[in-house]
């Protein structure tokens, strides 16, 4: 089986003689290596891992699919040095990460050679990052677990009083205690008429008496982010609360049994909010229906109204329609999918019933 940096270079050696990867999410992804410095250069014959003092012993006993070289005082000299040593002429930097600084100082100080802007690598590196082995799948899955363990222990806390920072601390605590390499964004925890805010900001409101609790959260474990929102009732809901959720997850149900390869990000938005249109709340259903989850908590694929491009095998997307009336109360549900070639498989294990605690 070829490797990442093999697959890569199969991708853009008729492009460009080498690549410079400088992104931290990018070169973890081609090394296996978490760092806040270095470059990664990519040639047919040969690839490279450059990095500093700090993490250089690491680096040497964890990368094993390209040559690490300690970073010398002068890096445009000890680049130029490699670049001339593989008859470089051009070079293909991430267009969606390189800075114009960053880019000026490379060409300032590497005059000899072509910097190749366009989307070429950054496209490369996406067809890659985009189907998911199962190896990564199966980080995911062990960084939903986490998630749901989070959840579960909250459900059996969670009451009349407790504030909307209380209630995040809670997740964000028991994933962390659990193995979280790190948390997938800043946990969400809304209560009342807060959850109307799709991506509101916990504070010090406390839950009250059937009251919807929504919570959007999740868990990093060796790289792999996790993804869901659950919103659950502390006490009875009323009947516009109970008819607001289930037309959220009839939609949800809907978009997951026609998430499949072949399907495009459009359509799949559309399944969901045809739902709701057809409802009556189109105009409250303001966002995406979805977005890709890997190394990082937005990537591509999409499930918009804007995404053309066809879902692939591999693919994991987030299914998350929501309903949000101002100032009474919101609901969304979120699970997320790994694409297959006939369907998806749910990797969110947490039932979209709604709970009533």
């Amino acid at each position: 089986m070829k490797t990442r940096i093999e697959t890569l270079i199969n991708l853009i050696s008729n492009k460009a003689d080498c690549a410079l990867i400088t992104d931290a999410i990018n070169r973890r992804y081609l090394t296996g290596m978490k760092s806040s410095a270095g470059f990664v250069l990519v040639f047919p014959e040969q690839a490279y891992l450059i990095i500093d003092f700090r993490y250089i012993e690491k680096a040497r006993s964890l990368v094993k699919s390209c040559e690490v070289i300690e970073q010398e005082q002068n890096l445009f000299a000890q680049l130029k040095i490699i670049l001339q040593k593989h008859h470089v002429k051009t070079i293909a930097v991430e267009s969606k990460h390189m800075t114009l600084q960053r880019l000026r100082n490379f060409q300032e100080n590497l005059k000899d050679f072509e910097f190749i802007t366009s989307d070429i690598l950054s496209q490369s590196l996406y067809d890659l990052r985009t189907v998911k082995s199962q190896e990564e799948i199966q980080k995911i899955k062990s960084a939903q677990a986490l998630a749901e363990h989070a959840f579960h222990n909250l459900l059996e806390n969670l009451h009349v009083g407790m504030t909307e920072r209380e209630v995040a601390l809670a997740l964000d605590f028991n994933m962390r205690e659990n193995g979280a390499e790190d948390l997938s964004f800043e946990t969400i925890a809304l209560t009342g008429s807060h959850t109307s805010m799709p991506h509101g900001v916990p504070d010090d409101r406390k839950i009250q008496k059937h009251d919807f609790v929504l919570m959007d959260f999740g868990a990093v474990v060796d790289g792999y982010h996790s993804d869901m929102t659950r919103t659950v009732c502390v006490g009875q809901p009323t009947e516009e609360m109970n008819y607001i959720y289930e037309i959220v997850r009839h939609a949800q149900d809907m978009a997951k049994k026609s998430a499949k390869a072949g399907i495009s990000g459009k359509d799949l938005d559309a399944v969901a909010r045809n739902v709701i249109s057809q409802a009556g709340y189109e105009k409250q259903f303001g966002h995406s229906l979805g977005h890709g989850v890997g190394m990082e908590i937005h990537e591509y694929p999409l499930a918009s109204p804007g995404y053309h491009k066809i879902l692939e095998i591999g693919n994991v997307v987030t299914i998350e329609p929501g309903i949000y009336l101002p100032e009474k109360f919101g609901v969304r549900i979120e699970d997320f999918v790994h694409i297959t070639k006939n369907g998806c498989e749910n990797l969110t294990n947490i039932t979209n019933t709604l709970i009533c605690l």
